[in-house]
């Protein structure tokens, strides 16, 4: 029997840079007179997926899995044809109901009701069969009061709601999830869940994208680990799960290795040599996530005795905006002096208020002026995962910027 998707060496690039601003009329106007060969030239692309084979047979319930911008979105996204592939191809049987997004597939001028019955037909259902599911629908999302009020006015916790109760009632061959659960509570995370394991027991095919791993564990026979846009590792849920999460516990407990780093500077009298991720009680972090408390222990080698260094380092974004700097004579502590040979200096931070994205971490060693570079440039990688900071089961996203303040919102008080 063949199965209901089957994907055969697809691949993804996207063109980065060039000019993405200016008018309409400007646009139109740069496109006609420039070459064609020479913008594709100009333009470097990346590929977000390179030769991803697979398939699911129906009833399965597959996981996606891997870091951010690994390339799992982009997968679903082709799988749902709201994107083609560069190469490759695909072949996916029966009806596909997608939530990749909150609210999308919703027309934002239309109530909750029509929203239903659109996506119902989008769907190829005719009037009669939704009916059929239409009270359920209204049941699971618990928008009842609003059903008749346009969409653009929903929350986007509503929306999510309408949208997962459309996607999983509407009688679906499979279903695709990503990681929008996030936006929702621990009750409607429950609920969803439930319903996809109903689905299951029904026979429906589900892929779900997601960060959390026990969830993945619990409701999925298999998972696929995607990294750097190739299929890492595909084989039974716990044993891939298992794969990813000792590779991300080897780079962050394991730490980094900086002493075969080239493109540094300084004079090299004392250098860093490693970079490790700590809990507060010295034990290796499995993940770095938003809102935890984190030791960075930078370790060095000196070789002669240095009067007075100190020690720093710049937080920045994967595109270079400096995020913070910080030394540790800006916050009192002084060394006096550094003997040859190995040791290490730690970095406590009570509460890591980072939104969850790839950053780097540039260390340095100078003279207490500043002016003598001992070592310099020293780049690592800080990956932060996301967390439940705010306690509501809402997951951050990068999208949202780059820090989080922690704060207490209080219910609306009317001032008569």
């Amino acid at each position: 029997m063949s199965p209901d998707i089957a994907v055969h060496d697809i691949s993804k690039s996207y063109r980065i840079g060039g000019q993405v601003n200016g008018t309409l009329r400007e646009r139109i106007m740069e496109w006609a007179t420039a070459p064609r060969r020479a913008m594709r030239a100009s333009a470097p692309s990346i590929w977000a997926l390179k030769d991803v084979s697979f398939g699911v047979a129906a009833g399965e319930v597959v996981g996606i899995i891997g870091r951010n911008g690994a390339g799992k979105s982009t997968l679903l996204k082709i799988l749902s044809r709201i994107t083609q592939p560069t190469a490759g191809k695909m072949q996916v049987r029966g009806r596909m109901a997608s939530l990749l997004e909150v609210g999308v597939g919703f027309h934002n001028e239309l109530t909750g009701r029509e929203n239903v019955y659109l996506n119902g037909s989008i769907l190829g259902m005719r009037k009669r069969e939704v009916d059929r599911r239409f009270d359920a629908i209204v049941d699971f999302a618990g928008v009842e009061t609003f059903l008749d009020t346009q969409v653009k006015h929903y929350s986007s916790g509503m929306r999510l709601r309408l949208g997962f109760a459309v996607a999983a009632h509407l009688d679906p061959d499979i279903l695709v999830v990503d990681e929008v659960l996030a936006v929702g509570d621990a009750g409607f995370q429950k609920k969803c869940l439930d319903a996809m394991e109903g689905l299951q027991s029904g026979g429906r095919t589900v892929l779900f994208v997601s960060h959390n791993m026990a969830a993945v564990e619990n409701l999925c026979s298999r998972a696929i680990w995607i990294d750097g846009g190739k299929v890492r590792l595909d084989g039974h849920a716990k044993d891939t799960i298992r794969a990813y999460m000792e590779s991300v516990a080897g780079e962050s407990a394991g730490g980094t290795e900086l002493s075969d780093i080239e493109n540094r500077i300084g004079d090299g009298a004392i250098r860093f040599t490693r970079v490790e991720y700590l809990a507060e009680d010295g034990t290796p972090c499995m993940l770095t996530r938003c809102g935890e408390p984190l030791r960075l222990r930078l370790h060095y080698r000196a070789a002669r005795t240095i009067q007075h260094p100190s020690f720093g380092f710049r937080l920045m974004t994967g595109l270079g905006t400096l995020v913070t700097e910080s030394y540790n004579l800006l916050h009192g502590t002084v060394v006096d002096r550094i003997d040859p040979g190995v040791g290490y200096i730690d970095v406590h931070v009570s509460s890591l208020n980072l939104l969850p994205a790839r950053y780097w971490l540039s260390l340095w060693i100078t003279d207490e002026a500043g002016g003598h570079v001992y070592d310099g440039d020293v780049r690592t990688v800080l990956e932060v995962e996301p967390a439940n900071i705010y306690a509501s089961g809402r997951l951050p996203e990068a999208r949202q910027g780059i820090v989080f303040f922690p704060q207490i919102w209080t219910q609306p008080v009317s001032v008569i």
